[in-house]
C-alpha cells in the first residue's frame, strides 16, 4: 500500500475515477465541476504572489543588471525560435494531412452567435497595444487580476530597485525570500487536494463532452496529438540533450505535474512546484523565477501547434482556398496572437478568434466546429506548454553556464530519492535553504 502514498499514483486513481464517472453517469460528472475549478483557484490566489518573491529576490542576488538584461535576452529570443518551430510544424502537417477537406461546410450554416464571447473577448484585447498589456494601471490590480506579465514587470522593477539599494535592502530581502518560503509551503499543503481536482475536472470534462468527442472529428484530434508528441520527442528532446539531460528521465521527473495538467487542462495548477523542483534541479533561482513565468505568456508551444493547425482546419472544412502568401500572412499574425494566453484553458479559442479576425479570410463562424472538441484538444495542448517551459528553463540555465548539470544528472536518475528529500525539505527547511544558498 506504499505506492499509494505517492502522489502521482493518487492523481492516477483520481483520473481514471472521474474518466468512469464522466461516462458512466454524465450528469453527476458535470456536477464535480467545482471541484477542479477550486483546486485550480486555491492555486491562482498564489502565484502572483510567489512569482513576485521569486523573480525580485533572483534578481537582486544576481551578480550585475547587465546579467538580468543577458537572461533576459536570451529568454526571450529562444522562445521566439521555438513557438516559430511549433507553428510551421502545426502548419507543415495541417497542409499534409488535410484534416479538415471533406467536410464541405457551408460558412452560411454555421452559427456566430456561439463564438460572439470570443470575438468580443478578441476584440476587446485587440483594442489594448502590448504597452497596455504589460503596464498595469494599479500594481495591485495587476495581482488582484492575477494578470502574469504585469506582476512580472513589477517583480523585475522591484529586484532591480533592490539590487540598487545593495546593503540597504538587506533585511527586506530576506523578509521577502522567507514570505515566499511560506507560501511555497502553503503550496505543499494545496497539492494533497490535486487527485481531487484531477477528478472533477475530468469528470465534468467526459461528462460534458462525452466520450463521443473523441470519435467526432477524430483526424483533427488524432493529427493534432501526433504532431505534439513528435514536437516533444523530436524539438524538446533535441533542446533537453543540449541542456545536458536527457527527455525521458525529465518527464519521470515531473510526471506528478505532468498528471496534474492532463487533469485540470491548465498549466498555472502547477507553477509553484515547477519553479521548486527545477531549483532542485541545479537551476539558480534567479533564472527559474525568470524563464517560467515569462514563458506562460510567451512561450507555449502547445497553443502554437493548436492555432495553425486550427486554423488551416476551419479553411479546409469550409473549403476557403488559401495562397501561400495568404498563408504565410496568417503565420505572421499567429506569431503576435500566439503569445499571451498564461497557461489558462480556453484562452487559445480567444487566441484562435483574434487571428481568424485579423487574417480575415478564414470564417470566424467556423470556430464553432471547434468548440466541442477543444476541451479535448486542451489535454494535450497544456502538456505541451509545460514541457517546453521545462525545457526552456534547463536550455536558458545552460546557456547562461550555471545549470549544475550533475546534480541534475543524480536527481533525475534517483527520482525515489529526490522525492523523499522533498518530503524532508517540507520538515527540515532549514538545509533546503542552505542548498538554495549554493545554488545561488
Amino acid at each position: 500500500m506504499r505506492v499509494l502514498k505517492h502522489l502521482y499514483v493518487q492523481v492516477l486513481i483520481g483520473l481514471a475515477a472521474g474518466i468512469l464517472v464522466g461516462y458512466l453517469a454524465p450528469s453527476l460528472g458535470v456536477q464535480f465541476k467545482p471541484l477542479g475549478d477550486t483546486f485550480i483557484r486555491l492555486i491562482k490566489m498564489l502565484i502572483t504572489l510567489l512569482i513576485f518573491c521569486t523573480v525580485s529576490i533572483g534578481i537582486a542576488r544576481m551578480e550585475s543588471l547587465k546579467q538580468v538584461g543577458r537572461v533576459g535576452f536570451k529568454t526571450i529570443l529562444y522562445f521566439e525560435i521555438v513557438t516559430t518551430i511549433a507553428l510551421i510544424i502545426g502548419m507543415i502537417v495541417a497542409n499534409v494531412v488535410r484534416p479538415g477537406a471533406g467536410l464541405d461546410i457551408d460558412p452560411k450554416t454555421l452559427d456566430p452567435g456561439a463564438v460572439s464571447q470570443f470575438v468580443t473577448e478578441a476584440h476587446g484585447a485587440g483594442q489594448r497595444s502590448f504597452l497596455e498589456e504589460i503596464v498595469p494601471n494599479s500594481v495591485v490590480g495587476a495581482f488582484a487580476r492575477g494578470d502574469l506579465l504585469q506582476v512580472l514587470l513589477f517583480s523585475v522593477l522591484f529586484g532591480v530597485a533592490l539590487s540598487l539599494m545593495a546593503e540597504r535592502s538587506k533585511f527586506l530581502a530576506q523578509g521577502i525570500e522567507q514570505f515566499g518560503d511560506a507560501l511555497m509551503r502553503i503550496v505543499e499543503m494545496i497539492m494533497r487536494l490535486a487527485p481531487l481536482g484531477a477528478f472533477g475536472a475530468i469528470a465534468f470534462t467526459v461528462g460534458k463532452y462525452g466520450i463521443g468527442a473523441l470519435q467526432q472529428l477524430g483526424l483533427l484530434i488524432l493529427c493534432f496529438y501526433v504532431t505534439s508528441i513528435l514536437f516533444i520527442g523530436i524539438v524538446l528532446g533535441t533542446a533537453c540533450r543540449w541542456a545536458g539531460v536527457g527527455l525521458w528521465p525529465l518527464l519521470k521527473y515531473l510526471r506528478e505535474e505532468l498528471l496534474i495538467v492532463l487533469g485540470t487542462s491548465t498549466t498555472e495548477s502547477v507553477l509553484p512546484r515547477l519553479m521548486e523542483k527545477f531549483e532542485r534541479l541545479g537551476c539558480p533561482k534567479s533564472v527559474v523565477g525568470l524563464v517560467l513565468p515569462t514563458g506562460y505568456s510567451f512561450n507555449l508551444d502547445g497553443a502554437a501547434i493548436y492555432l495553425t493547425m486550427t486554423s488551416l482546419f476551419i479553411a479546409q472544412a469550409t473549403n476557403t482556398h488559401l495562397t501561400l502568401m495568404q498563408q504565410l500572412g496568417l503565420l505572421a499574425i499567429l506569431l503576435v496572437t500566439s503569445k499571451g494566453g498564461a497557461g489558462v484553458a480556453g484562452a487559445a479559442l480567444v487566441a484562435l478568434t483574434a487571428t481568424l479576425s485579423s487574417h480575415n479570410i478564414i470564417p470566424v463562424a467556423g470556430i464553432t466546429l471547434i468548440i466541442g472538441i477543444d476541451r479535448v484538444l486542451n489535454e494535450i495542448r497544456a502538456i505541451v506548454n509545460m514541457i517546453g517551459n521545462a525545457v526552456a528553463t534547463l536550455v536558458v540555465a545552460r546557456w547562461e553556464g550555471v545549470f549544475d548539470v550533475e546534480t541534475a544528472r543524480a536527481v533525475l536518475a534517483d527520482p525515489r530519492g529526490a522525492r523523499e528529500e522533498e518530503v524532508r525539505l517540507m520538515i527540515e527547511p532549514g538545509p533546503h535553504q542552505a542548498m538554495q544558498d549554493m545554488h545561488k
